[in-house]
């Protein structure tokens, strides 16, 4: 896949386009990236995704945006693997922010992507104050030469499929309801960096991976797998948060996997981390002793977990 961070002053080729954050990449998401794929390949242009860095409401009210479900890397994983060929990735700031509605179809779908197929979600607003939706798109399609659709929302149980549905699913620790939004377990991925090697000395070594946001969607202690750049699926325990019992308040959230019967150095890998089952919230014990008896006691109920999964 292609990835570009800005918009030409003239295309080279149309394209087929849909515009979104993606966050999360949920049902709904792979519902429009799907439809994208087939219009694509039914015009004969490549399947292209607009997104933003960072997201409107980051840029506009950082303290009130909400948590992140997958960093840019993540994202653009996720869309290379449901088909896009190029993703433009443009800078949300001041300047895009007062861009009008009218300029942005002219400007930037029209003459800088070239447009021939557009698709945005019933709700979409864009430009200037917002100015622009899906009515002013399609009130210019015969003009400036484009077909426009809208996506209609996607439900599962009767409620509509979120970035927000996942958020508070993860929230709550129902991994098993995100899942089923997202059409897969939720991960994280990052590299496996050093720690303080606290849990070497506990007797349960673990392998810290790094995390591009420091607000994660879940805290707490889970049943995992770990997966390397084979895809091999490696089962353990992971404690996602703020390690209570060691740091003061205020210490950046940490995300530790101890992979059950492994021995490899994984140092620097780049892995993937996927949430399958939540066991308890973090909690602060009075002394290292105790906090090692809790974390023997999640090992044995995770090593559980997966039996009976297996069963």
């Amino acid at each position: 896949m292609q990835i570009l961070r800005s918009v030409p002053d003239a295309a080279s080729s149309p394209v087929a386009l849909t515009i979104g954050n993606f966050d999360g990449v949920h049902l709904g998401h792979q519902a429009m990236l799907a439809k994208l794929r087939a219009a694509a390949l039914a015009h004969g242009l490549p399947a292209c995704v607009m997104t933003f860095e960072p997201h409107p409401r980051e840029f506009f009210a950082p303290d009130q945006a909400p948590v992140r479900l997958t960093s840019m890397r993540e994202k653009l994983e996720l869309l290379r693997s449901h088909g896009v060929a190029r993703t433009h990735v443009l800078r949300f700031n001041f300047a895009l922010a007062q861009v009008t509605a009218a300029d942005f179809i002219e400007r930037i779908l029209v003459r800088g992507l070239g447009v021939r197929w557009l698709q945005v979600g019933d709700d979409f607003r864009f430009g200037a104050r917002r100015a622009g939706d899906l009515a002013m798109l399609r009130a210019q399609a015969a003009q400036h030469g484009y077909e426009v659709e809208g996506m209609a929302t996607v439900e599962l149980d009767g409620a509509r499929v979120s970035s927000t549905a996942v958020r508070d699913a993860l929230s709550a620790g129902d991994v098993g309801k995100a899942a089923r939004l997202l059409g897969r377990p939720y991960s994280i991925s990052g590299r496996v960096i050093g720690g303080d090697r606290l849990g070497r000395e506990l007797g349960f070594p673990t392998a810290n991976v790094q995390m591009k946001h420091n607000r994660p969607p879940l805290t707490g202690i889970f049943a995992v797998e770990l997966r390397r750049r084979d895809g091999r699926p490696l089962q353990g325990v992971a404690s996602l948060g703020v390690r209570p019992t060691v740091k003061a308040s205020g210490a950046a959230p940490v995300l530790e996997v101890f992979i059950f019967d492994f021995k490899e150095d994984i140092y620097g890998e780049l892995v993937c981390v996927d949430f399958l089952h939540k066991f308890r919230d973090e909690a602060k014990y009075v002394d290292l002793e105790t906090l090692k008896t809790q974390i023997a006691r999640d090992v044995s109920d995770t090593r559980a977990y997966f039996a009976k999964r297996a069963a």
